[in-house]
């Protein structure tokens, strides 16, 4: 997102759902104050065994931390229920599909996206109910019907070390020059990091950078499946 916005493209999110949630590793406490300038050294000390709530409204601020740093161009929630939030492999896919189609504020329709991409299938109910419908979203269809989204992705992410299929990615961007905002704008989100070595920690972040540059011979890289490229 860094990226395309240094080279002058319009960037807009739409995040799933956002609501209440206790996390496994953290003791109760008091919401955390984020800062957009927060960065690996701002960090909160381990947290040790715990269930702590953090709450929908914290998280949202985090979330629109991390969103001013990157300076998107909107962001939007759909979901902020706790009935719906890591829960949305129960709603109908038709339902979600819809949202991302044509019905949400930054839809397919309204927007008409060069670039779609989507959460990679994991054990992550919701990332898998997102892929899908935004997989059906983009089916082919004539451009002169409704907007035709040209490159479709699912994007890496740390746990994907567990899961089913392993990822392979077969599309990069060389995110060299703006891996420390990719690093400050995860640190925003302070309530999920986790403490080095869990696979969300920012350190395991930045390996998981280092390592896909690697394999394209740069320093830092994201990578992506590619599931639809027309040139």
């Amino acid at each position: 997102m860094a990226k395309v916005k240094a080279e002058g493209g319009e960037v807009y999110v739409i995040v799933a759902s956002l609501a209440d949630l206790r996390h496994y590793g953290m003791p109760a406490r008091a919401p955390a104050a984020v800062g957009a300038g927060s960065g690996p050294g701002d960090l909160p000390a381990p947290r040790g065994r715990g269930r702590a709530l953090v709450t929908g409204a914290e998280r949202a601020g985090e979330l629109d931390q991390a969103m001013a740093l990157l300076r998107v161009d909107g962001y939007e929630v759909l979901f902020t229920d706790a009935d719906t939030h890591l829960r949305l492999d129960a709603i109908p896919r038709r339902d979600l599909v819809a949202c991302i189609e044509r019905d949400a504020r930054y839809a397919i329709d309204k927007i008409a996206p060069t670039v779609l991409i989507l959460p990679e299938v994991s054990y992550n109910q919701d990332h898998e109910a997102l892929f899908m419908a935004g997989f059906t979203a983009c089916r082919p269809h004539l451009a002169d019907d409704k907007p035709f989204v040209r490159l479709v992705l699912s994007c890496d992410a740390p746990q994907l070390g567990w899961n089913l299929h392993p990822f392979h990615p077969n599309f990069y961007v060389d995110i060299t020059e703006h891996l420390e905002t990719k690093l400050r704008a995860h640190a925003c989100h302070r309530s999920q990091l986790k403490p080095s070595p869990h696979c969300a920690s920012l350190e395991n972040l930045e390996r998981l950078a280092r390592l896909r540059g690697a394999e394209v011979s740069v320093a830092a890289a994201e990578a992506y499946r590619c599931h639809r490229l027309v040139a």
